[in-house]
């Protein structure tokens, strides 16, 4: 599946805004105005005019339709959740060469808000997964603590976990201790 840089920007995007919902264990990342803004800055969203407390709270209702694609398994659900999303913020595909980047599509209307352009741009960055059959690339990290989102890159589908060197690797070194335990019976 080819990803472009701009899809590829979506997903990160969309990924991080995801994980910033408060858990159990996490607070809420985007608690306040000034973590919108941080977010908006790390990933570098072009076309954001100042932010407001109105958009912070659209930013977090649409964060909990993208988790539900996140959640869902099956190719339909994840569909009507993705138009959904991409509808009501409409969009507008252009194409566009801004800062440096060669060309690529934006999907947000200009002058949108962040909440529309997140939807827009990150939901058909998950359209494109549902269209090509790669819908389970839209993973939960498998680690008993940790329901972090991620889209499984590997060229064989195989990751488990939203991040090797912390969740997966605590999870091999209790396994091989558990091992080493039983063995020393």
């Amino acid at each position: 599946m080819l990803i472009t840089h701009d899809t590829r920007c979506a997903l990160d995007a969309v990924v991080d805004l995801v994980n910033t919902a408060p858990d159990d264990d996490t607070k809420d990342g985007l608690a306040n105005l000034a973590a919108l803004e941080d977010f908006v800055r790390k990933h570098e969203i072009s076309d954001v005019g100042t932010l407001s407390e109105l958009d912070l709270s659209a930013v977090r209702k649409i964060r909990g339709r993208f988790s539900r694609i996140f959640a869902t398994s099956d190719p339909r659900a994840a569909a009507v959740l993705i138009n959904e999303l991409v509808a009501g913020a409409g969009t507008t595909p252009r194409l566009t060469d801004h800062d440096g980047y060669d060309w690529h599509v934006h999907y947000f209307a200009p002058g949108a808000s962040i909440a529309d352009h997140l939807a827009a741009d990150c939901g058909m960055a998950l359209a494109f997964f549902v269209v090509a059959r790669e819908q389970e690339r839209l993973r939960r990290c498998e680690a008993p603590d940790c329901r972090r989102a991620f889209v499984d890159l590997s060229r064989n589908r195989s990751r488990r976990y939203c991040d090797s060197r912390t969740c997966g690797n605590r999870l091999h070194v209790a396994a091989y201790r558990a091992r080493r335990k039983e063995a020393a019976g």
